[in-house]
């Protein structure tokens, strides 16, 4: 593995660190707040970025790379309100499409066989931010009702596995 494309998955595992760390911490502050269902889902977010933290590691040792944890910054314990936090996930999922992008359009053009694990990621991408944009619209809809917001932190509670569950509605 040429130094260059250590260099540039070293920054994915740094990516899916923080994304881990981040959801695990939103996903307290939701908790904290009582929405349960939104607390799960946040949960099970973590733990599917912690997946993607593990397969980049396992592949850049696989190709004899030196994988480079660092340590990420310390997370916030207040998000705002149920839709402030997921807004802070969507740009956050948008921020990782983006990354992603980049190293797809990089490994493509020197590492063919890498650009097949990043391009899996960028299609799993597409699916995470639908996701998170609907939960941000249904929100948006909620407004300030008490009722609905209740509905759909139930409705997230509902999530049964790390795969992405598919958009409501």
């Amino acid at each position: 593995m040429n130094e260059e494309l250590q260099k540039l998955f070293n920054n994915l595992i740094q990516i899916e660190h923080l994304s881990t760390t981040l959801y695990l911490a939103m996903s307290s502050y939701m908790g904290r707040l009582n929405l349960t269902g939104m607390a799960h889902w946040l949960r099970l977010q973590s733990e599917e970025e912690r997946t993607h933290l593990l397969t980049l590691i396992d592949f850049v040792v696989n190709r004899d790379g030196t994988v480079q944890l660092n340590s990420i910054p310390a997370q916030q314990s207040d998000f705002g309100t149920p839709l402030e936090t997921f807004q802070k996930v969507l740009a956050h999922e948008q921020y990782v499409t983006n990354s992603y992008r980049q190293a797809f359009n990089y490994t493509n053009q020197v590492d063919p066989q890498a650009a097949v694990i990043i391009q899996d990621f960028l299609r799993e991408q597409i699916d995470e931010e639908a996701q998170v944009k609907t939960i941000v619209d249904r929100l948006q809809i909620a407004e300030n009702n008490p009722s609905a917001l209740l509905l759909l932190d139930q409705e997230l509670g509902a999530r049964t596995n790390t795969a992405t569950p598919p958009a409501a509605g």
